[in-house]
């Protein structure tokens, strides 16, 4: 007989497959009138692999959490959080060049 996996472990398994740092990943239950809400932590430099391109390894996670919610007939959602210093500050925005001198124009021969 399988070993039937509960929705955090589930999530869990998964989640240190595809990362780097497998030691750092948190996942916490909760549960509500909502439902069941796993909300999922990663190292920094893990949040690229667990969010996918455009979001793609994100959306498949959350699908396949949701299935193993309706099997045990519960809607589960999952929230990924942002890891402290994960996301840069905006730049500032660079200062735009200065127009080309007289000279530089000249040595064109436009």
């Amino acid at each position: 007989m399988a070993k039937e996996f509960s929705d955090k472990d589930f999530l869990e398994f998964i989640v240190k497959a595809l990362v780097d740092n497998p030691e750092d990943v948190k996942v916490d239950r909760k549960v509500d009138e909502m439902g069941v809400l796993l909300s999922l932590r990663v190292h920094a430099e893990d949040m690229g692999q667990i969010i996918g391109k455009a979001g793609s390894t994100a959306r498949s996670i959350r699908s396949l959490v949701r299935i193993v919610g309706l099997k045990n007939h519960a809607r589960v959602n999952l929230k990924i959080e942002e890891p402290e210093g994960g996301r840069a500050a905006p730049a500032e925005a660079p200062a735009k060049e200065a127009a080309p001198a007289k000279e530089e124009l000249e040595d064109l021969k436009l």
